[in-house]
C-alpha cells in the first residue's frame, strides 16, 4: 500500500532544498524533492510502485554507480557499502511503497531519480547508524547521485526494466501460442468454410484456422526479442547532456561493467553519448512492436467474436466459454466478454504508441523532456498486454469448443464449393453453376450431375471436403 495513504504519527523532520524548507513525515524514506513532486504531479495517479521492475532497475543503476565511484576513490567505502546494501534490499522488494511519484511528470524524470536517491540515502543512513534526514553522512545528491544526472541514470534504469518486462511479455505470448496450437490439434478434423471479405471462399479445417493464429503470434516473439537489443546500449556516464561533466574519465566504462555484472545483461556504452542522451529511437521501435502485437491480437479477437456469433442467427461455428450473464434485460444472453476486453487492450496499446511517437518527436536539442510519458505509455502497454493475453488464454481459448455439425453443413451448403470444380470444368462453367445455384437455391452437386458435367464418382472425389484443404494433383477435362 502507498505509504502516503497510511496513518502517520505526526512526527516530522525538516529538510531543505532550492525553494526552502519543508517538514517531511518521520515515516517517509523519501525526502523534500519527492514531496515537491507529490504536490505538483497529480496526473495519472499511477505511481512508480505500480511497476516493480522499474524500482529494481533504479536500484541496479544506483548500486553500479556506487561501486564505480568507490573503485575510483570518489566515494568513501563505508558510505558506498551502505548504499549498496540499501539497493540490495530494495531489489529484494523492500521500501517499494516509498516510490510514490506519479509516472507522468515534468522535469524529464528528475522526480523519479530523486525519489530513488532519497529513499536509498535514508535507508543507507539507517544502515550507518544515523537518523533519516542526516544527509551530511549520506546525501541523496552528493553520494547516491554522484557522477550521475537524471539524464543518464533514469533512461538507463528504464531500459533495464523494459528488457525484463518485455521478457515476461514474451513468456505470455508463448503460452498463448501453445493454447492456440493445442486447439489447432484438437480441431484438425473439423471441416468448415473459409471466408474472404465475409463471403464464402473455400473449405478448410478449424484446426488450420487456429494454427494460423498460433503462427501469427509466434512471429511477434522474434520481433520483440530483436527490438529488445536496442535497449542494451546505455549512456551511463553521459551525465547532463552527454559530455560527462562531473564524472571521472574512467567512471563510465567502470559503471557499465558493474551494471553488466549486477543485471546479467550485456549492456554496452553508447558510441556517442550526446546522441544517446537525446535519442528515443529505441523506445519508438519497441513501442511499435507492441502495437503490431496488439493489432494481431485484436484481429484474432474479432475473429473469435464472429465465429462464435449467434447462437441461432450468427456463424455459431465455435463456442466460447460463458463467463458471465450478458444482459440486464435479455434473459439467457451471454456475450464474448474476454475477446471484447482484449480488443480494448489493443486499442489502448495502439493509442499509447501514438503518444510515444508524438513525445519522441517533441525532443529538443540535447534532451527529450517528454521521456516520462514515453516510459509510462510503454510500461502500461506491456502490463495490459500481459494481463490481456493471460486472460484470453485462461478464460477463453483454453475452453473453446467446436460446433462440428454446423461447420460441416455450411461447407455442403456453400456456393464456394464450386471453386474446387474450377480446375476441372473451367472458370466460365463454374461461374454459371454458381450463378444458377445462387438463383435457384439448388446445390452445386445436383446441378453438376444434372448437366452431366462429371460422373458421380468423379464429383464425389473432387468435392470431398478433406480433398479441398491442401494442394493436390488434378486432371483437366
Amino acid at each position: 500500500m502507498d505509504i502516503t495513504l497510511r496513518p502517520l504519527s505526526g512526527k516530522t523532520r525538516q529538510e531543505h532544498d532550492l525553494l526552502g524548507n519543508m517538514n517531511v513525515p518521520e515515516e517517509y524514506y523519501f525526502g523534500i524533492q519527492t514531496m515537491r513532486a507529490l504536490e505538483n504531479f497529480h496526473i495519472s495517479r499511477v505511481r512508480l510502485y505500480f511497476f516493480p521492475e522499474l524500482i529494481r532497475a533504479l536500484a541496479d543503476v544506483k548500486e553500479a554507480a556506487a561501486m564505480a565511484n568507490r573503485d575510483l576513490g570518489q566515494l568513501d567505502g563505508t558510505i558506498a557499502s551502505a548504499i549498496i546494501a540499501a539497493c540490495e534490499e530494495i531489489k529484494g522488494g523492500a521500501l517499494h511503497d516509498h516510490f510514490v511519484v506519479d509516472m507522468v511528470q515534468g522535469g524529464a524524470g528528475t522526480s523519479t531519480n530523486m525519489n530513488a536517491n532519497e529513499v536509498i540515502a535514508n535507508r543507507a543512513l539507517e544502515i550507518l547508524g544515523h537518523e533519516r534526514g542526516e544527509y551530511k553522512y549520506c546525501h541523496p545528491n552528493n553520494h547516491v547521485n554522484l557522477s550521475q544526472s537524471t539524464n543518464d541514470a533514469y533512461p538507463t534504469a528504464v531500459k533495464i526494466a523494459l528488457i525484463r518486462s518485455i521478457g515476461k511479455l514474451v513468456g505470455s505470448i508463448k503460452w498463448l501460442v501453445e493454447a492456440f496450437r493445442a486447439k489447432g490439434v484438437e480441431f484438425a478434423g473439423v471441416i468448415k468454410m473459409g471466408r474472404t471479405q465475409l463471403q464464402d471462399a473455400v473449405p478448410m479445417t478449424l484446426g488450420q484456422e487456429f494454427e494460423a493464429y498460433a503462427a501469427t503470434l509466434s512471429e511477434e516473439v522474434d520481433r520483440l526479442e530483436q527490438n529488445l537489443k536496442l535497449f542494451l546500449e546505455v549512456n551511463m556516464g553521459a551525465t547532463a547532456i552527454g559530455t560527462g561533466i562531473n564524472a571521472d574519465p574512467d567512471y563510465s566504462p567502470l559503471c557499465i561493467k558493474h551494471l553488466r555484472e549486477i543485471t546479467g545483461l550485456p549492456v554496452v556504452a553508447a558510441s556517442n553519448m550526446i546522441e544517446a542522451t537525446n535519442d528515443t529511437g529505441a523506445f519508438i521501435m519497441n513501442s511499435s512492436a507492441l502495437k503490431r502485437l496488439a493489432v494481431k491480437l485484436s484481429k484474432i479477437c474479432n475473429d473469435l467474436r464472429l465465429l462464435s456469433s449467434g447462437p441461432r442467427t450468427g456463424l455459431n461455428e465455435i463456442n466460447l466459454p460463458p463467463m458471465q450473464p450478458g444482459s440486464s434485460i435479455m434473459p439467457g444472453k451471454v456475450n464474448p466478454v474476454i475477446p471484447e476486453v482484449v480488443n480494448q487492450v489493443a486499442f489502448r496499446v495502439i493509442g499509447n504508441d501514438l503518444t510515444v511517437t508524438i513525445a519522441a518527436e517533441a525532443g529538443q536539442l540535447e534532451l527529450n523532456v517528454m521521456e516520462p510519458i514515453i516510459v509510462h505509455s510503454i510500461f502500461e502497454s506491456i502490463e495490459m498486454l500481459v494481463n490481456g493475453m493471460n486472460t484470453l488464454r485462461d478464460k477463453c481459448v483454453a475452453g473453446i469448443t467446436a460446433n462440428e455439425d454446423v461447420c460441416r453443413n455450411m461447407v455442403y451448403n456453400s456456393i464456394g464449393l464450386v471453386t474446387a470444380l474450377n480446375p476441372y470444368l473451367g472458370y466460365e462453367t463454374s461461374t454459371e453453376l454458381a450463378r444458377e445455384a445462387l438463383k435457384t437455391g439448388r446445390g452445386i452437386y445436383d446441378l453438376v450431375l444434372e448437366k452431366k458435367l462429371m460422373s458421380q464418382e468423379e464429383l464425389d472425389n473432387v468435392l470431398r471436403p478433406e480433398n479441398m484443404i491442401k494442394p493436390r494433383k488434378f486432371w483437366h477435362k
